[in-house]
């Protein structure tokens, strides 16, 4: 129904729920241009696997534990809820009816039930945010800016997984990213975030945000890209996508330096110029120093690039070995579909593929992964 009707589903639907409990309408962001019918889908999605609630229990419990950096209480579901049960009343029209009515009621009340238990539950052992300081940010290509940030003791992650920030330039807009490098002692993560023309949120990290800035740091998520074993690695990467996979290889070189050893990993770092190729000379030294670690720099849109060219995940798949490895793939949508198509044809199982899928359901607060890395390759 939203599809088809296009910006009147959620316009509406924000308009009956601000209009009817205006004290909520400070927990969305300034800008609702970037959230348009985010968390109107999300609803009618979660609502729509009612009947199969073991398929997306998870998401749920996660999303009611997401919401509470929102200081999100359980009355604000009864709001929300009013307000998604008078949009599709309206928009229904009379195929709206007691029974129809009914069951909507129940399937999101029971959604709502495991969203605030979720988040009860959750705020038993961590708080709904940490506040990190900023150290440096640091421009390393046109586009890329490396954040480091210290976090308090009690900020734990896996490395692989992603967390939402918020920026104090821009408060109550939350974007998902992911530490670049392993957890350490001294509680320094870094983030790499990619300008985005036009994009509140990485013009606000990339362009205003200064070292002693406080940003908000919601919990880890994500199981994909965390690695638990001594299987052998193949990290494919475009653009900012790299974030995670360098936290994992730090966790390998780590592993490596403190019992002799570890997986071999092998990683390409895909970019459309070479000058977005922004970790490169780090990435260079580590391979000419340890002899576990290869480096593949790929460039899509430079035929004079003295190196790979052509898309990352074509150059990947032509120098997949006959022992095949676990291969980690992160980037654009676009990206990431191509690379797994890729690695599947060169023989690499499915099952020994894995990445994030951001283009699921998301809340009112996030943005896709190939948001972040629109163009990315």
């Amino acid at each position: 129904m939203a599809a088809a009707l296009g910006d009147e589903v959620p316009l509406y639907f924000y308009s009956h729920l601000f209009a009817s409990h205006p004290e909520v309408r400070d927990m969305f962001p300034v800008a609702m241009g970037t959230q348009r019918d985010k968390l109107f889908t999300a609803l009618g999605h979660i609502v729509s696997h009612a009947d199969r609630i073991g398929e997306v229990e998870g998401f749920i419990g996660q999303l009611g534990r997401d919401h509470r950096r929102f200081s999100v209480a359980p009355e604000h579901y009864s709001m929300v809820g009013a307000s998604f049960l008078a949009t599709l009343q309206k928009f229904l029209g009379d195929a709206w009816t007691d029974e129809v009515a009914r069951s909507w009621s129940e399937a999101y009340g029971l959604i709502a039930k495991v969203m605030v238990v979720a988040a009860e539950e959750s705020s038993d052992t961590t708080p709904p945010w940490w506040e990190g300081e900023v150290l440096s940010v640091d421009r390393r290509s046109l586009d890329v800016a490396v954040l480091e940030v210290r976090m308090p003791g009690g900020f734990t992650y896996d490395p692989g997984q992603s967390a939402a920030v918020e920026l104090p330039a821009l408060p109550r807009t939350w974007r998902y990213l992911s530490p670049a490098n392993a957890p350490r002692t001294d509680g320094v993560v870094q983030f790499h975030v990619q300008l985005i023309p036009g994009g509140l949120f990485s013009t606000a990290a990339v362009r205003k945000t200064q070292p002693g800035d406080t940003l908000r740091v919601g919990a880890p998520i994500g199981d994909q890209l965390t690695v638990d074993g001594q299987c052998d690695l193949l990290l494919i990467a475009g653009g900012t996508g790299l974030a995670p996979l360098s936290a994992v290889l730090d966790a390998v070189a780590t592993r490596r330096r403190e019992t002799g050893k570890g997986p071999r990993v092998d990683l390409f770092h895909g970019a459309r110029v070479p000058w977005n190729l922004y970790d490169q000379a780090r990435l260079a030294e580590l391979a000419a120093t340890e002899p576990w670690f290869t480096f593949h720099p790929v460039v899509s849109d430079d035929p004079s690039f003295p190196g790979l060219t052509g898309y990352v995940g074509t150059a990947a798949a032509a120098h997949v070995s006959t022992t095949a490895p676990l291969a980690l793939v992160c980037g654009s949508a676009p990206m990431v579909r191509h690379t797994v198509d890729e690695l599947i044809a060169a023989g690499i199982p499915s099952s020994d593929i894995r990445y994030e899928d951001y283009t699921s359901v998301e809340d009112n607060s996030t943005q896709t992964r190939e948001d972040q890395l629109e163009g990315s390759r």
